[in-house]
């Protein structure tokens, strides 16, 4: 199977219109476009009845002591943990194209609607940010589908975003009311005929983007 994109070329930055923060000179951070990007699929192998696309930052700092602090940086060595952006599924069999912007086109304080999607049957899981934001007063909420990269303005390692689309066997992934890629993932690692992954890098850092 082959996954393409116009929005994600493989192993080069991510475009700031793709993700949820951008770098300001002044604030360090500023939300950005948080458009959901396009991807294109060919090559499904025969049997395939849904599709899953998932994801993923893996460079988030395990720990959160250093973030987004003016006078040191998140060490390059820190222990990193996965930042899930994205969990999509039941995507239809026939389906080869989703279209820019058909997800998310803006940050929406306080989350986005889910799981349910303007596009049935696909249904939407929580991103991290639910747990990021939730002790922000202006920002909590339930983030479903797409938001955007926004790594620490001050990590000095390049973060790695990985867009990965996975054909199944199964028409619909066997998981009710709200879910997380960690969820699915669990649930579908027997029903996978096929995957392919697009990887994007982003950074705020004004040191490492120079």
């Amino acid at each position: 199977m082959k996954l393409t994109s116009l929005a994600i070329t493989n192993g080069s930055p991510i475009p700031a219109r793709y993700a949820f923060g951008q770098s300001n000179k002044e604030t360090h951070i500023a939300l950005s476009d948080n458009i959901s990007p396009d991807f294109s699929w060919s090559d499904v192998p025969e049997g395939t009845q849904s599709f899953v696309l998932i994801a993923v930052d893996i460079d988030a700092p395990s720990k959160a002591d250093d973030v987004n602090q003016v006078d040191r940086e998140v060490p390059a060595e820190l222990a990193r943990v996965p930042f899930y952006h994205w969990t999509l599924i039941d995507i239809p069999a026939d389906m080869r194209h989703i279209e820019e912007g058909a997800f998310s086109k803006n940050v929406s304080p306080k989350g986005k609607s889910g799981p349910l999607t303007a596009f049935p049957p696909m249904r939407q899981g929580l991103n991290n940010y639910t747990e990021w934001f939730a002790a922000d007063a202006d920002m909590k909420g339930d983030y479903f589908g797409y938001d955007g990269p926004c790594p620490p303005f001050n990590d000095a390692r390049i973060h790695r975003y990985y867009f990965t689309l996975y054909a199944l066997d199964i028409k619909e992934v066997p998981v009710s009311g709200v879910f997380d890629a960690k969820q699915v993932l669990s649930l579908i690692k027997e029903h996978i005929l096929a995957e392919d992954t697009l990887m994007g890098t982003y950074t705020l850092n004004p040191r490492l983007a120079a």
